[in-house]
């Protein structure tokens, strides 16, 4: 849990920086739909600003700005596959999570969401029609974060069983993990054999005496 919050932090401060990046953010959507002959509809979904930046975007700083967006959109995606694997969950986090999952699919229609007080990324917009086309895309990151930390809030107060529920069947694997220790033990003993099938065939050559080796040399007429 610590580390899913740990993440979930950093994804805030990378979303602190975009805040800031706002107006450039909506510049490049306003280029890329101008390219794209495509005035009329709202920008309306993460797969839209993906095909905006691939097909119609003419400039390095446009192109960082949408990178900035959809790479935020693809951490809060990992993130929630994370969520789901800390605990079985219950209705209360199921459906926050859902909701979560929902929000940050590449085909989702967000173009009718609208973040709210405390938020101000709406306000921000220039006019109405800037809030038409680009409220909802600018209300996603904010809205997923704020379902995310009211889903960690839950989950605290799940007792520790329930957290760690997800976890246990990786427990029943460990028993069929410990036998491979027994089977690395059983190979290496294969050396140990072949040396001992060397020693007793060494131990069956005749040795120096049963060759019928000559007596040492003594010199003519002498004694050694």
């Amino acid at each position: 849990m610590n580390e899913a919050k740990g993440s979930l932090r950093s994804i805030e401060q990378k979303y602190k920086l975009f805040q800031q990046q706002q107006f450039t953010f909506i510049a490049a959507l306003e280029h890329c739909r101008e390219n794209a002959h495509d005035k009329i509809r709202p920008i309306s979904s993460i797969e839209q600003v993906q095909s905006y930046m691939e097909h119609h975007c003419s400039n390095a700083t446009d192109r960082r700005a949408l990178h900035m967006f959809l790479d935020l959109c693809a951490e809060l995606s990992r993130l929630c596959l994370r969520f789901e694997a800390l605990h079985a969950g219950t209705p209360v986090t199921n459906s926050l999570l859902d909701k979560c999952k929902t929000l940050v699919s590449q085909s989702n229609d967000l173009s009718s969401l609208r973040a709210k007080y405390p938020h101000d990324v709406v306000n921000h917009l220039s006019c109405d029609e800037a809030r038409n086309h680009y409220g909802g895309v600018v209300s996603l990151i904010p809205l997923v974060l704020d379902l995310m930390k009211e889903w960690i809030a839950h989950s605290e107060k799940l007792p520790r069983k329930v957290q760690q529920h997800v976890s246990e069947p990786w427990k029943r694997q460990e028993p069929a993990a410990a036998a491979q220790p027994s089977q690395t033990r059983g190979a290496r003993r294969w050396p140990r054999k072949r040396q001992c099938r060397q020693l007793t065939k060494d131990s069956l050559r005749p040795r120096g005496k049963d060759k019928g080796s000559k007596p040492p040399w003594r010199p003519p007429g002498g004694k050694l």
